[in-house]
């Protein structure tokens, strides 16, 4: 409803330098733990999964194998965000403790392709020759990964599509076993080997996704369980605290958050850019817009969580940075959120919460979000380091 997306354009390097010094990892890592614990959300961090649909937050991580390219591929990474899916899934990555428990309920042979990247026989498969209407999910966790209206009958004996459900479900590989190089697919949430990809696939994709029908569940239209997995229930946020990619990459971090989206918001001018933004002219705050999962993470918590990551009692500036466009600012998509909002400033303010100084946050309804350009999203996890979150001088 308030989103749209910008122009292209280039950051500042004087402004890049100047943010750069003030990185600080185990500062800012350190900070987000404490004030996951004050908010009384780290429980959450450890939680066991006791459903499928109920995943840990990480991002995609690295894969290894043995010498002889036969082993599992395993999550390595350290990041915890959330991540959603452009159709709604929540793809965040699983744990490998959690994996084992939803591999406790599979075949041996589901356990062989899945976990050690085997092979089932050509023209065994049980989904060769299935040709009713339906999705095809992740055998291990439920995750759509194939519609019936992009299979097609390739001859090779492995059910073939020439597209996935959704890119972002389906992950890829370097495969250098059977001494030839490949290109594996895997279940983006929880790893599962799924099979290969080929680039000799009909129109229009020219790509041939070559399964192992163990690696996968179908679900006929009309039946109960269609699909699988559902696109998660999520509500929207919006939050400007000066730079936009410190505040973004604080909220990615927490329990609930699907995702976090640098962009600009209320301001008189259409689809602005960067340079646009930066010159004061458009109005417009560097915000992030937060989608999370209202069954894990209240606004409230959220609206507490943004005091604790940025300074709210300076007008226009946040530390070095001046500029309207670096106002610290909440807008409210409805009226509980902005009758929320006020509620918090004024319980700090009455509890002389930041020394006594006056919060300059403005407390606005949300006005079209558009998302700044894509060298701004996900700043800090694609480039390391992270913003330091300040010392805030009170307490809960």
């Amino acid at each position: 409803m308030f989103e749209k997306h910008a122009t292209s354009g280039s950051r500042a390097h004087g402004e890049t330098a100047l943010r750069s010094s003030r990185l600080d990892p185990a500062t800012g890592a350190g900070r987000v733990l404490i004030w996951l614990l004050l908010l009384g959300l780290a429980p959450s961090l450890v939680a066991p999964l006791t459903a499928r649909a109920v995943l840990a937050n990480s991002e995609r991580g690295t894969s290894t194998r043995a010498e002889d390219g036969s082993s599992m591929s395993e999550s390595t990474s350290n990041d915890t965000r959330s991540r959603l899916s452009q159709s709604g899934f929540d793809i965040s990555s699983i744990p490998q403790t959690q994996r084992a428990g939803l591999c406790r309920a599979l075949t041996d042979e589901q356990l062989k392709v899945t976990q050690q990247a085997g092979t089932e026989a050509p023209f065994c498969g049980n989904l060769v020759n299935n040709h009713q209407t339906g999705f095809y999910s992740c055998v291990v966790c439920g995750l759509p990964l194939f519609a019936s209206e992009h299979k097609f009958d390739s001859g090779t004996g492995w059910p073939s599509f020439f597209q996935t459900f959704d890119p972002q479900h389906v992950g890829e590989q370097r495969d250098a076993s059977r001494g030839m190089v490949r290109t594996e697919i895997h279940c983006q949430r929880c790893r599962a080997h799924l099979g290969h990809v080929f680039e000799d696939g009909p129109r229009p994709t020219g790509l041939r996704y070559c399964l192992n029908s163990a690696s996968l569940d179908f679900d006929a239209v009309g039946s109960a369980t269609l699909p699988t997995d559902r696109p998660a229930s999520t509500d929207t946020a919006y939050f400007a605290g000066g730079c936009f990619w410190g505040v973004e990459h604080a909220f990615a971090q927490l329990p609930g958050v699907l995702d976090a989206v640098s962009g600009y918001q209320n301001g008189h001018v259409d689809n602005p850019s960067y340079q646009e933004v930066c010159s004061g002219d458009t109005g417009h705050a560097e915000a992030v817009k937060v989608v999370y999962d209202p069954r894990r993470i209240g606004y409230r918590q959220l609206v507490r969580y943004f005091f604790a990551i940025h300074d709210p009692t300076t007008t226009n500036r946040q530390g070095p940075d001046v500029g309207t466009q670096y106002r610290s600012g909440i807008f409210g998509v409805d009226d509980r959120q902005l009758a929320i909002a006020r509620e918090v400033i004024e319980q700090f303010e009455a509890g002389g919460a930041f020394g006594g100084k006056r919060v300059a946050t403005v407390v606005e309804p949300a006005a079209e979000f558009y998302a700044a350009e894509r060298y701004h999203q996900d700043y800090y996890a694609l480039r390391g380091g992270s913003c330091s979150l300040p010392r805030p001088p009170y307490r809960y």
